[in-house]
């Protein structure tokens, strides 16, 4: 399936101005995301990626994500939603999967955590729909994102935003946008078990 293709089709059939509930992994994978949705969409970025550490590389990247938010000139409405540092949540969520290959089974749960803990937020704060910055990144399979989006969309009742975001140079263009805005690009995906070579 081509999720852009798909994306653009629930755009093209919007007939008001939805609330969305946006996870985002971090600033500079957020910048085409925002730039993209806001045009469609009112925003509201969540910052729920308990999977960081340590705490002050968490810190430091939550604070580019609203650095860039607060800086960022959109169409519509755009918020930050913040959320408590729950890096157990996460230990738990993967424990047994340690030693899997970044992209592998860890990862897929790391996915699912956060994209779950999104939808229950939108459920609860009356969003109508819930989605996510991940498939921006090359070294994210978008298929294995939005099938998880569309298992939660069933369960939590809220509806999941389709996506690839990297597609029509969505990737390169978040990286150009961080360079405009001067971002911190951190050199790993963010837990202890990734490896550091990989850059998001």
């Amino acid at each position: 399936m081509n999720y852009h293709n798909e994306l653009i089709k629930i755009i093209d059939n919007l007939d008001h101005i939805p609330k969305l509930l946006l996870h985002s992994c971090c600033g500079p994978c957020s910048t085409y995301c925002i730039d993209f949705l806001t045009k469609y969409f009112d925003v509201t970025v969540l910052y729920y990626n308990p999977n960081i550490e340590p705490i002050e590389e968490y810190e430091k990247r939550k604070e580019e994500q609203i650095r860039f938010i607060n800086s960022y000139k959109s169409n519509n409405k755009l918020d930050f939603l913040d959320c408590e540092y729950d890096n157990e949540s996460f230990k738990d969520c993967v424990k047994g999967l340690e030693k899997e290959k970044e992209g592998g089974a860890r990862c897929h749960k790391c996915y699912y955590l956060r994209m779950d803990y999104t939808a229950k937020k939108a459920k609860e704060l009356g969003y109508e729909y819930f989605g996510t910055t991940l498939t921006v990144s090359p070294y994210k399979n978008s298929d294995i994102i939005n099938n998880i989006g569309k298992s939660i969309e069933t369960k939590c009742e809220v509806k999941f935003l389709l996506s690839d975001f990297k597609k029509k140079d969505g990737y390169k263009k978040s990286i150009e946008l961080s360079k405009e805005y001067n971002l911190y690009r951190q050199e790993y995906c963010g837990c202890s078990y990734s490896n550091i070579s990989d850059i998001i």
